[in-house]
């Protein structure tokens, strides 16, 4: 080769070499300002979900972003402004996705308590009550059918006294004491003769059922363990532990009885107490009844007071269904002394025994004479009222349970704790936006970023 051939190529090489190093050098270069670019809307993203509703989390443990910035309006305007405030301001932000606490039935703000309850209890917290979940949901499958068996003999007692055209006397004769029972009002019955019902009320038009929601847009791939029992149970431990019952309404609301409303979703403390007693009322009875057809000496003095009533009216061959329908008002009466003692802040066994039993076949003729009626005694291997709303809400619809939590949440933060502004359906849980930035030389780099309170 010659010499002039070889300065060519050699030039043709370091040309090459020159334009590869130009390459690389551009290439980082490019890469480096998509890298800074990032960096800034990263930086900006943070800065924005560092300014979460304070009360939310002071109160309630709860991260979330107020949309409306106070103002009591969602604009999806403001956050971009506040992004650009933050340092993004030099491309062009679109939100793709986003979450707020109340969309698909509260999923955000159940991952929101979930997480929390863990960070505070670990994973394994309230594990030991997943046997006890089962016994629940047995215990709920067959109220009813204690219910339907009771009904029935009283409609056949009815039926037999109709067809025979005779009836049983009235003197010491529970069964008709009972049913004038059950005629009264049932709070009246089992509120401690220390305690005064709460008047408070809730205008149900500005709850999240009724009243129309902001809506988030987007799928987000949930990271929360989705709902199973041990969840559930967890976000029942949160309830019990930030909201007010009927026995304990040291935390003041808009309303006393707040997981009662949890439960019921009615617009008076009153109607909400009175559907959590109606449960709890055919949850006793259920159990009562049940122990009262196991015991031989009850079963025994049913059985001899049936006859001695029937024998009164002349109509013995009625003493059998008789015995029925004395049980069945025997376990009402306990189970009205039940609901006395859980609202009195007593514990109550979810199975009787003999020595548990609290009221005789004599006491029952006297509850609720002169407006006293039996407070009932704490049995130390029972459970308290809490306990028993546990179970309640734990058989309730997931979203029902989670919007009306929202539903005090929001409430109270309006009108109690001062932030007039708040609203659930505009508190961000999640985020994604789309950001377009021009580098330079026609270069547009497009991506996207993801922030979440998790």
């Amino acid at each position: 080769m010659k010499k002039g051939e070889v300065t060519a190529f050699l030039s043709l090489i370091f040309i090459l070499l020159v334009a590869f190093i130009g390459g690389i050098m551009e290439s980082a270069s490019v890469q480096m300002a998509k890298n800074y670019r990032r960096t800034d809307m990263n930086r900006a993203m943070e800065a924005v979900f560092a300014e979460y509703q304070k009360e939310l989390l002071e109160e309630y443990d709860i991260f979330s972003l107020d949309g409306t910035y106070e103002s009591g309006k969602y604009a999806e305007k403001m956050i971009k402004q506040r992004l650009a405030f933050f340092g993004a301001g030099s491309m062009e932000n679109r939100i793709r996705k986003i979450q707020f606490l109340t969309d698909n039935g509260a999923e955000a703000f159940y991952e929101q308590v979930e997480y929390f309850m863990q960070h505070k209890y670990g994973k394994n917290h309230l594990k030991d009550k997943l046997p006890m979940a089962d016994t629940w949901k047995d215990r709920e499958e067959k109220i009813e059918s204690f219910k339907e068996k009771s009904r029935k003999k009283a409609a056949e007692l009815e039926g037999l006294l109709r067809e025979a055209r005779g009836e049983l006397p009235g003197q010491d004769n529970p069964i008709a004491y009972v049913s004038q029972l059950k005629s009264r009002p049932l709070l009246e019955l089992v509120m401690p003769g220390n305690r005064r019902e709460s008047n408070m009320k809730l205008n149900l038009n500005e709850t999240l059922a009724i009243r129309s929601k902001n809506r988030g847009y987007g799928n987000f791939t949930s990271t929360a363990a989705g709902g199973g029992r041990l969840s559930w149970l967890v976000f029942g431990e949160y309830l019990l532990e930030h909201f007010s019952t009927a026995v304990d309404t040291g935390m003041k609301g808009v309303l006393d009885y707040e997981l009662e409303y949890i439960y019921a979703g009615k617009g008076s403390d009153r109607e909400n107490l009175e559907e959590v007693a109606k449960k709890l009322l055919a949850m006793r009875f259920a159990s009562n009844y049940r122990f009262l057809q196991s015991s031989s000496s009850k079963r025994l003095e049913a059985e001899e007071l049936a006859e001695a009533l029937c024998a009164q009216a002349e109509l013995t061959e009625l003493a059998g269904v008789s015995a029925q329908v004395i049980l069945s008002s025997w376990a009402y009466g306990e189970s009205v002394v039940d609901l006395r003692a859980l609202l009195n802040g007593s514990r109550v066994p979810l199975a009787k025994t003999e020595e548990s039993w609290q009221l005789s076949i004599s006491g029952l003729m006297k509850l609720g004479e002169g407006g006293n009626i039996n407070d009932g005694r704490d049995c130390k291997d029972g459970l308290p009222y809490e306990e028993y709303l546990r179970m309640l809400l734990f058989q309730e619809k997931r979203e029902r349970v989670g919007m009306r939590t929202l539903d005090v949440i929001e409430q109270n933060l309006r009108k109690v704790h001062g932030a007039k502004f708040f609203k659930a359906d505009c508190c961000i849980s999640k985020i994604e936006i789309k950001s377009t930035v021009r580098l330079r030389r026609e270069i547009t780099y497009r991506f996207q970023t993801y922030y979440g309170y998790n």
